[in-house]
């Protein structure tokens, strides 16, 4: 576009920018992701649970901002492929604790190096430090909602 030519209607409305950047990134994603076997919401179950502590469902799901439904398919899914096991919580046997096993810990290794590839291409076309200041400004809207 032309110094002298003004941006599209759309294109200068911060929502249709954000919606169609993550399109586009999910996108990307996607298809990084795929020859692993995992999409991003499966990724990001594994990275949840990889962060050291035994978690139940019902706290994976609260940590990733999902119903407790909708945790349940993505664990069944996780499990079949192998990458999580189940079994009750030895504190609270009314409690489901989910934990990677080795293929689900390879399996996050592979597809955590393969997303951070998908956002670098992302992100090719901003020098790298309006690419950090994107990320951190995401971050601290992201952030500012939770409060």
């Amino acid at each position: 576009m032309a110094d002298d030519q003004q941006p599209a209607p759309l294109e200068s409305r911060l929502g249709y920018l954000l919606k169609h950047a993550q399109a586009r990134l999910a996108r990307t994603s996607a298809e990084a992701l795929a020859s692993h076997g995992v999409d991003g919401h499966e990724l990001a179950v594994l990275v949840v649970l990889s962060a050291g502590e035994l978690l139940s469902q019902v706290e994976a799901a609260a940590r990733l901002g999902v119903d407790r439904t909708t945790m349940v398919s993505l664990i069944d899914g996780l499990e079949d492929h192998g990458l999580v096991e189940r079994r009750r919580s030895p504190q609270d046997r009314r409690k489901n604790i989910v934990e990677l096993t080795s293929e689900g810990r390879d399996c996050l290794r592979q597809a955590e190096k393969a997303r951070r590839a998908a956002e670098r291409r992302f992100l090719a076309p901003l020098d790298e430090e309006t690419a950090a200041s994107l990320v951190r400004a995401l971050r601290t809207l992201v952030l500012t909602e939770r409060e």
